[in-house]
């Protein structure tokens, strides 16, 4: 008897056998060629974050005649001044060993800093905020250091700061340069006098990188947003801008005039508007003041242009239903009364003023015409 007996539920039998989960079954990975078994177990068959060696090298084999041995050898250090004697591993060939200097003396670079006497610092390089002892201790601190100057401040007996540091070293450096040089323009190209240490620069930056650095996440969101914010308000200006630009109102009842004011805006109004001219004589109005519309949507298209540009574009709009020769006769004209074909100071004024008189010049022609 058991719970179920009890309890009074009937049995029920459970099923001899169950469907296991099928799993995808994973691919056996193939150990590459030249690898052996150790290395490729410990390595998991992961791609190495050095470059590796080719494996057809591992496959090379050292010549016959060849006899390599390593052996533990002394050797000795040119970037050492103390001649002190260490020993390493060296691969030796056939007996004998390899010869030169350390491999890795040649990483060791070191800073050339310039020599000063007694009469060149009481001549070029006095400073009434430093004193003579202060700037050899300065000088011999960069040298022993290689102008690492946070190590140096740490190591300078009076308190002054990086850039103080700095600012002495480089001027100095500096007024040696100038100094030394047969003339100025020998040594103009060289770092320190092409680009001279700005103490008030290196400041500023220090101080903009500390308030950067100490923001908190809260200032960092509240900048994001109004960057984001002011990056929505130019985009829907520009996009606003883009609609209005094609539906810019034309009036077809409006003389010369409102063509001038669609082409140059805030022009004055001019005398020539109120000439009355037979229908046969002049081109319509409307097709000038839309040719202008549209020479204006064009240029405004291109958001940044030369007047000069403008004005020729203008030229082309208003003389476009006058004949070749028509167009020649104005240009004429304009020399005879000693205007120039392109204004030289091409302000917006100017420009309005010489487009409104080749204007005037073409309603003479076709008033002389009839």
């Amino acid at each position: 008897m058991d719970a179920k007996d009890i309890l009074g539920i009937p049995k029920t039998q459970l099923p001899t056998t169950q469907e296991k989960k099928s799993r995808p079954q994973k691919e056996p990975q193939r150990k590459p060629d030249g690898i052996s078994r150790e290395v490729y177990a410990l390595t998991g068959g992961l791609a190495p974050l050095m470059p590796s060696i080719d494996v057809s090298q591992l496959k090379k084999r050292p010549p016959s005649d060849e006899k390599i041995t390593w052996q533990w050898l002394p050797f000795t250090n040119s970037a050492r001044k103390d001649n002190l004697q260490l020993y390493h591993w060296v691969r030796v060939v056939n007996g004998v060993p390899p010869t030169g200097d350390y491999s890795f003396a040649k990483y060791n670079k070191s800073v050339d800093v310039v020599k000063y006497t007694d009469e060149e610092y009481e001549k070029y390089l006095t400073d009434p905020m430093w004193t003579k002892e202060e700037t050899d201790q300065l000088f011999e601190l960069c040298e022993r250091f290689d102008l690492r100057f946070i190590v140096i401040a740490d190591r300078f007996p009076s308190s002054r700061t990086v850039e103080e540091l700095k600012d002495r070293y480089y001027g100095v450096s500096r007024a040696i340069l100038i100094a030394r040089a047969p003339s100025p323009t020998d040594v103009s190209g060289h770092p320190l006098v092409k680009d001279p240490y700005n103490v008030s620069q290196e400041v500023e930056r220090k101080r903009a990188l500390s308030m950067v650095l100490s923001q908190t996440k809260h200032q960092e969101r509240k900048d994001a947003e109004v960057l984001a914010e002011a990056k929505r308000i130019t985009d829907s200006r520009m996009a606003s801008r883009a609609a209005e630009e094609p539906e810019m109102p034309v009036a077809s009842h409006v003389g010369s005039e409102s063509a001038d004011r669609a082409v140059v805006l805030g022009d004055t109004v001019s005398p020539s508007s109120n000439i009355q001219l037979p229908s046969a004589t002049v081109v319509p109005s409307t097709s000038i003041i839309a040719d202008s519309a549209s020479t204006l949507a064009s240029l405004r298209m291109l958001r940044v242009y030369l007047r000069t540009y403008a004005l020729e574009q203008m030229v082309q709009a208003a003389s476009s239903s006058a004949g070749l020769r028509t167009i020649k006769r104005v240009e004429q004209a304009l020399q005879e009364l000693g205007v120039n074909l392109k204004p030289k100071v091409p302000t917006k004024a100017v420009c309005a003023e010489h487009l409104e008189l080749r204007k005037e010049i073409l309603t003479l022609l076709n008033l002389q015409k009839q």
